[in-house]
C-alpha cells in the first residue's frame, strides 16, 4: 500500500471560452491538483496549501484529503480516449497503489508518515469532475463502477511525501468496506435496513449518517430527486 503521488491545488477561475458547449461555463474550482514532490504538512484539515471552491461540499475535517487508487486509471484512460491520466485526474490528494474501494473499510486506520488517517466515507463526485473532462454522465458513471476513491479525515498531523507506504493498524468495522457503502447509497436505495445500518456506524461521516438516516422519511421518487441534486451540487 503505496502513497504514488501526492496533490494540492490552490483555488482558480477557468474563463469560459464562449463555445456554447454544456461544459463551457466560467467556473471556480480547487479540482486541478498539481503533484508535490517534497515532503508536506498534513493536517486536521488538509495538506498545506490545498484550498476548495465550494466548503459546502468539499474539504473539512472529515473530508481532509481525497484519495483515488491509480488501479482504476486505465479503465478511465480507455473510457475517456486518452493515452494517459495524471496524478490528480479525478481531483485527488493522494494517489495510491494498493487500497481499492472492495479492500478498505469505513474505519480503518493506517499510518503515512508521521501522520495517522482514518477512512470516514466514500467520495461522491459531484459535476466538476464531467466539467473537468467534459463527459456529461461522467459523475453517473463513477458512481455506477464504484470507482470512486474516498476521503481520509486525520487523527495525527504529520508531515507526508509521495512514495511513503501506508500501514493498517487498525480495523474496527470490517463489515463496512467502501465498496458496500457505494453500493448501500447509490443502488440498494429501498434498503432501509442496509442504511440504517451503514448509519450507525460510529468511523462514518455525518453527512453520510444524516443521509442515511433521512431515507426513513423520503419517498423512492424523493430519494432519486434528492441523491442527483446533490451530485450537481445543489
Amino acid at each position: 500500500m503505496t502513497l504514488l503521488s501526492l496533490q494540492t491545488s490552490a483555488i482558480r477561475e477557468v474563463p469560459s471560452q464562449d463555445s456554447g458547449e454544456w461544459w463551457d461555463k466560467a467556473w471556480t474550482t480547487g479540482f486541478y491538483k498539481v503533484p508535490v514532490l517534497t515532503p508536506l504538512w498534513l493536517g486536521y484539515e488538509g495538506l498545506k496549501g490545498d484550498q476548495q471552491a465550494d466548503r459546502r461540499y468539499h474539504g473539512g475535517s472529515e473530508k481532509a484529503v481525497c484519495v483515488y487508487a491509480s488501479e482504476h486509471f486505465p479503465y478511465w484512460q480507455e473510457k475517456l480516449g486518452l493515452a494517459t491520466l495524471p496524478p490528480g485526474a479525478f481531483g485527488e490528494n493522494f494517489t495510491t497503489a494498493g487500497l481499492l474501494e472492495t479492500d478498505v473499510c469505513i474505519g480503518d486506520v493506517y499510518a503515512i508518515g508521521e501522520a495517522k488517517v482514518q477512512i470516514s466515507q466514500p467520495r461522491q463526485p459531484c459535476w466538476k469532475l464531467a466539467r473537468r473532462w467534459q463527459v456529461k454522465d461522467l459523475t453517473a458513471q463513477v458512481e455506477r463502477t464504484g470507482f470512486t476513491g474516498f476521503y481520509f479525515r486525520v487523527l495525527q498531523h504529520g508531515w507526508v511525501q509521495a512514495g511513503m507506504g501506508f500501514t493498517r493498524l487498525e480495523r474496527p468495522f470490517p463489515q463496512w468496506s467502501v465498496a458496500l457503502a457505494n453500493e448501500i447509497m447509490h443502488h440498494r436505495r429501498a434498503d432501509a435496513a442496509g442504511a440504517q445500518g451503514l448509519a450507525g456506524c460510529p468511523a462514518l461521516s455525518s453527512s453520510w449518517k444524516d443521509s442515511l438516516w433521512a431515507r426513513g422519511a423520503l419517498s423512492p421518487e424523493a430519494q432519486e430527486a434528492a441523491i442527483k441534486l446533490r451530485s450537481l451540487g445543489l
